[in-house]
């Protein structure tokens, strides 16, 4: 009786298990929910704090599926300018999907129902974040971009934020 008990349990806990991690792989899963929160602080073109409104400490947020320039890299400055215009102080809606290496939360943010990460792209602040041979969520957002020649794709000395930080490391000093 014992024995079929945790046989059961365990079956029980390996579905929920395959049930969430299929809905994770479609988009639909989110470990820590949805969350309202006012924009505290923007450190620099992918990430910021933010402060649930339901009250709570300020928590950092690295926006998903860009990847910013580093702060002290050519066009940081304008890219952590642009999204503290866009975003300061104001009321966001932060959907979290999972935490990366640096304990931020990951998250796609949308204000007044836009995707925040999308108009970064779309205004040439940021890149779509690739991954091995994709181009990224926001490949149709940086080409309209780059055919514009908005923000840092008016330039032609462009470096992938990866690249720099291999070849200069942090801008932490």
């Amino acid at each position: 009786m014992l024995w079929q008990w945790f046989t059961n349990r365990w079956l029980a806990i390996a579905l929920i298990a395959v049930c969430q991690c299929s809905a994770w792989a479609r988009g639909s899963f989110d470990p820590e929910g949805v969350i309202a929160a006012q924009v505290a602080y923007i450190t620099d073109g992918d990430t910021l704090w933010v402060r649930p409104l339901t009250g709570g400490a300020p928590f950092k947020v690295r926006l998903e599926g860009l990847d910013a320039p580093e702060i002290c890299q050519a066009w940081g400055a304008q890219s952590r300018d642009a999204l503290t215009a866009r975003l300061g102080h104001q009321n966001v809606v932060v959907a979290i999907h999972h935490y990366d290496d640096y304990g931020r939360a990951v998250a796609k943010i949308e204000l007044g129902g836009e995707d925040v990460a999308a108009w970064m792209v779309r205004e040439g602040h940021a890149w779509s974040y690739r991954y091995r041979r994709s181009r990224g969520p926001y490949a149709a957002e940086e080409a309209q971009a780059r055919r514009a020649r908005r923000g840092l794709f008016a330039g032609t000395a462009l470096e992938y934020p990866r690249a720099f930080r291999r070849r200069h490391g942090s801008c932490k000093f």
